[in-house]
């Protein structure tokens, strides 16, 4: 019996599309819910089309409110029952309470090579800071902002010319590769590092 995938996004889901296509054939998980804290999330509407239920939860409502709006979102997850929720541009920052909910459950791909650069920019502040090389990682989440354990790291030169868009632009392929392969090793319990170049 196949394991059950929950994947949240924000926009337009192109991580989101990579680990749908990944899980198919003798793969041990299936995705059972796309969902979206964005009701015009782009990516909603490719996730319908590859036959993946979706479903929105606005987070507007909510106002600062952000237990509450955990609390929604359980609720929905819980439905479906997954056994894995893989973060995808997911835009919000989790309570304690959400965290200790899905435990050891929740995976998120974050665009630099933690431990640095935690949170937005990372781009922009790994060009500023001189660094030679940037990237993506993707770790567990924990109640700490990007500061799970990381399970697997792609990287990339930081080239002369570099803007944040022509970074951007060449780590996001990585990404693709990356979060798939990661989700298959921690399906099968397996959290040895991934590691791409």
């Amino acid at each position: 019996m196949s394991l059950r995938v929950a994947i949240l996004i924000s926009g337009g889901g192109s991580n989101m599309v990579s680990l749908v296509e990944d899980m198919q054939g003798d793969h041990p998980a299936r995705p059972v819910l796309v969902l979206s804290n964005n009701p015009s999330a782009a990516g909603l509407t490719k996730a319908a089309n590859l036959g993946i239920d979706v479903a929105s939860l606005d987070h507007r409502p909510f106002g600062k409110d952000r237990l509450a709006f955990d609390t929604a979102l359980t609720e929905i997850l819980e439905r479906v029952a997954p056994d894995v929720i893989c973060l995808a541009g997911f835009m919000r920052i989790f309570t304690p309470e959400f965290t200790a909910r899905w435990n050891g459950k929740m995976l998120n791909i974050h665009p630099s090579l933690l431990p640095k650069y935690k949170g937005l920019h990372t781009h922009a502040r790994a060009i500023e800071s001189g660094d030679s090389e940037a990237g993506c990682s993707v770790h567990e989440v924990t109640a700490e902002l990007d500061g799970g354990p990381i399970l697997g790291q792609a990287r990339v030169p930081i080239l002369p010319n570099d803007t944040t868009e022509t970074l951007a632009a060449r780590i996001l392929p990585l990404e693709h590769r990356l979060y798939p392969a990661v989700l298959r090793k921690f399906i099968m319990g397996d959290h040895h590092r991934v590691d791409l170049t």
